[in-house]
């Protein structure tokens, strides 16, 4: 059997248009193989500019036990933590009065702050009644999850 360009090409094109991965001609004096590897395409990813990330690193050492009660113990009471990630807010709006203040009474379920988190403004309650002792960070800060906000007694 002789092969010839012709007889190849239809080969090939056999090969390519019945989507095979190989085929093979043999006869008692010559062979003929035709592979072919699949290339998977991949879609595109579409390329997002960077954006400029900063971030605060606060290192502290770490506190003996001792420590630790006297700390809890200049902050008198309960703390309020932040359930979520976002920025802080003391009041609902620029020009509005903050929601309390230090010495504020306050009740459960009463508004404390709001925590804007992926653009929703989220309301934080107090979870208990009593005094504002303390407010921990500032109007407009970034805030973590469970970071202590302010502590009431």
């Amino acid at each position: 059997m002789k092969f010839d360009l012709e007889y190849l090409e239809k080969l090939a094109n056999i090969v390519y248009e019945n989507d095979l991965s190989e085929i093979t001609l043999e006869d008692e004096q010559q062979a003929v193989s035709f592979k072919r590897e699949k290339v998977q395409q991949v879609a595109p990813v579409p390329m997002v500019a960077p954006t400029a990330i900063t971030s605060q690193v606060i290192s502290t050492p770490a506190q003996k036990p001792a420590e630790q009660k006297q700390s809890a113990q200049q902050h008198k009471g309960t703390p309020i933590k932040a359930p979520m990630v976002g920025t802080f807010y003391s009041s609902p709006s620029p020009d509005d009065p903050p929601f309390v203040k230090v010495g504020d009474n306050i009740g459960a379920g009463q508004v404390v702050c709001i925590i804007e988190a992926m653009k929703l403004m989220n309301e934080i309650e107090a979870e208990a009644s009593g005094k504002i002792t303390e407010i921990c960070v500032k109007n407009g800060d970034s805030i973590e999850f469970g970071q202590v906000l302010m502590y009431v007694e």
